[in-house]
């Protein structure tokens, strides 16, 4: 039997064409594969290269800060130097000296102590001393307080007075206490023992405000506190007063500076 033969639906020119070219593509995907591009590479390839950029520049305004803080610094420094200065001239013409005070006599004639109330009452003489040629000084009251240990036994006052260049002022007041009712949480046991010693130890404290005058120039008021401390004196028997040991106590002088709440 003849075997029969049928046209192909193709040309062989295209035939061959495509064969040639899928053996093309087959060379070319055996050296170099193409794959799809993956996410990584196609977020890189649309985001832009980074590029850190400096940090901004403030050296005008750091200049300014330091040329301020240096300019402040000398002002300080001028304004302490004509201080020093001021205080040095001041100094040689005037010679300043602090006033001084000083227990003359402190007798006690009544001290009657229970365990509610205190009755006392004290003879006080001091002597103010102005040293100076050229300063006077301007007391306003001066109130006076007696206290053994941390109790109060007794209160009173000096009037205010003008202490002159080169004076010696003698100042005399009586200085008692009521029967006052002790505050509940006062402790008198201290005060009841040196009773029992027949020896009471005693501190004189002066509270005042006092000004000074210096040729046509007067300043304003400052606050002082004269403390005599040292004094011991032994309790009256009947109405005989006793006379408190003076000799050696010494009475210090302080400035009493306010600041806001706080006294220093």
């Amino acid at each position: 039997m003849n075997d029969k033969v049928y046209p192909s639906a193709k040309p062989a020119t295209a035939n061959g064409g495509a064969a040639a070219t899928d053996g093309a593509a087959a060379v070319n995907g055996a050296s170099n594969p193409a794959f799809p591009a993956n996410k990584a590479q196609l977020y890189n390839a649309s985001r832009p290269a980074y590029r850190p950029q400096p940090p901004p520049r403030r050296r005008h305004r750091r200049g300014c800060c330091c040329c301020c803080c240096l300019w402040t610094s000398l002002l300080i420094l001028l304004i302490l130097l004509v201080t020093a200065v001021a205080g040095v001239v001041f100094y040689v013409m005037y010679r300043p000296h602090r006033p001084s005070f000083s227990v003359e006599t402190l007798q006690l004639s009544r001290f009657n102590l229970t365990d509610r109330s205190l009755n006392s009452a004290f003879n006080l003489t001091l002597t103010a001393r102005n040293p100076n040629k050229k300063i006077t000084y301007f007391y306003d009251q001066i109130n006076v307080k007696i206290l053994s240990g941390d109790l109060a036994v007794g209160d009173g006052s000096f009037p205010g007075f003008t202490h002159g260049r080169k004076n010696v002022t003698t100042l005399k007041t009586v200085v008692s206490s009521s029967t006052t009712p002790f505050p509940a949480d006062t402790d008198i046991s201290p005060l009841k023992s040196s009773l029992k010693k027949q020896s009471l130890p005693l501190k004189i404290q002066l509270d005042t405000k006092v000004r000074m005058k210096v040729g046509k120039i007067k300043t304003k008021n400052l606050r002082i506190r004269v403390t005599c401390d040292g004094i011991k004196v032994s309790t009256p028997t009947g109405k005989t007063a006793t006379v408190a040991t003076t000799s050696h106590v010494k009475c210090k002088i302080d400035p009493r500076i306010k600041i806001i709440k706080w006294t220093i």
